[in-house]
């Protein structure tokens, strides 16, 4: 009786764990936050060329508060409502003077610390990026006299403003004999073309181990993945399987052969939670009273078993769609984007630096719980692969709907 008591407090602390991880969750996968893109060029003394990718519905909330302009939000919401691209440009060309005010109040260029002013550059025009409308704006800064440097400061759609939780802005940039690309956020709200190497490798890599740990999907992926795995050999393969896959993803997103909607992605996302945890309940299922035990028979060259292969299998096609998922914090389903290859992998290294951290803290505890208290062990990775499935579950249906 004690011993069993002792195993279900074991799980019921682990349930809360979960718990407490869920209840902090949203539900979209990469949900209230937002993505500027920005393209900087300059063909000539004293112009820069900015190109800006921004979320449309945003744009016009945030323009329309800086600027108190209740007909822009008014013309804006409705065209957003009908789903009408043309009546969306329409909208913001109406009311430039306030669109062009609140991005040149949070978008600034300088040059050897002296502002640069921006002047519109032709109409706004829409196109969809990542399922959701956004407005190209075209600006010219003029900036006094030749510069050897320029700063760029973005604070477009802050926290602050209340729409958002965060705001990344991707920046592409070909200015002072000077090419390459950058991001920034709420941390880092501004670079120089002068900026060092290990300054942009380090704003990539921090962006990835970023990315990896707010989404908590993506953590509770991997966490199916480890409370599935008994041996430190079907961790690795697991882990390598999805590195591999999302891998994938990357490059055939980043040379255009790959491009998926959102809400596609994002449901299949839920959903390889959902039956990755749950995998690991149904072998507990089958082993009835043996369950301590999830050995199973014959295995190959790579050490596993038949379900251990076709494990790996559906490890794999749900890397592809998380590589996606990936993908899409970079905006990379767009033909430029290939110019962000480099940055891609540097962001890569940082999911996959935060993937190994994490099972290195949680696979030798549950490999240590289960060797000295099998049944303990059973109860708490039963525990947390339903906790993880159930919330996969709600996900889906809720991403679905």
């Amino acid at each position: 009786m004690f011993s069993a008591t002792r195993y279900r407090v074991h799980a019921t602390l682990a349930a809360a764990v979960v718990a407490v991880l869920l209840s902090a969750a949203p539900a979209p996968a990469h949900g209230f936050t937002s993505t500027v893109y920005a393209d900087l060029t300059s063909r000539e003394a004293g112009h820069v060329r900015t190109e800006l990718g921004l979320e449309y519905d945003l744009l016009v909330v945030s323009a329309a508060d800086h600027e108190k302009d209740d007909a822009l939000f008014q013309a804006g919401d409705a065209a957003f409502e009908d789903g009408d691209t043309a009546r969306q440009a329409a909208a913001l060309d109406a009311h430039a003077d306030s669109v062009v005010a609140y991005v040149a109040d949070r978008f600034r260029v300088t040059a050897e610390g002296r502002g640069c002013t921006p002047v519109r550059d032709g109409d706004f025009t829409i196109e969809r990026r990542e399922g959701v409308p956004y407005a190209l704006l075209v600006l010219d800064y003029r900036c006094p006299g030749a510069a050897d440097a320029h700063e760029v400061r973005s604070g477009l759609f802050a926290d602050s403003e209340g729409y958002v939780r965060d705001t990344k802005t991707i920046v592409t940039y070909d200015l002072d004999l000077r090419t390459g690309s950058t991001a920034l956020d709420a941390e880092h709200r501004s670079f120089s073309t002068h900026q060092s190497w290990a300054e942009r490798f380090w704003q990539f890599f921090r962006l990835g181990a970023e990315h990896l740990l707010t989404g908590i999907d993506h953590i509770l992926f991997l966490l199916a993945l480890v409370v599935g795995s008994r041996r430190p050999r079907e961790i690795v393969l697991a882990a390598t399987t999805f590195t591999l896959a999302h891998s994938v993803t990357f490059l055939l997103a980043a040379i255009g052969l790959v491009r998926a909607p959102a809400s596609f992605v994002e449901p299949v996302i839920a959903l390889s939670i959902a039956l990755v945890a749950g995998w690991h309940l149904s072998r507990i299922r089958r082993r009835g009273s043996h369950a301590t035990d999830l050995e199973t028979g014959d295995r190959g060259r790579l050490g596993l078993d038949r379900a251990g292969s076709t494990r790996l299998a559906v490890v794999f096609c749900f890397g592809l769609v998380h590589g996606l998922g990936f993908a899409s914090a970079l905006g990379i389903d767009q033909a430029w984007s290939w110019t962000l290859l480099w940055s891609l992998l540097v962001f890569n290294m940082g999911i996959e630096a935060v993937q190994l951290a994490i099972i290195a803290l949680v696979f030798p505890v549950l490999a240590l719980l289960r060797r000295r208290q099998p049944v303990a062990g059973l109860w708490v990775t039963g525990a947390i692969a339903a906790g993880v499935a159930l919330m996969g579950l709600v996900w889906f249906v809720q991403r679905v709907l």
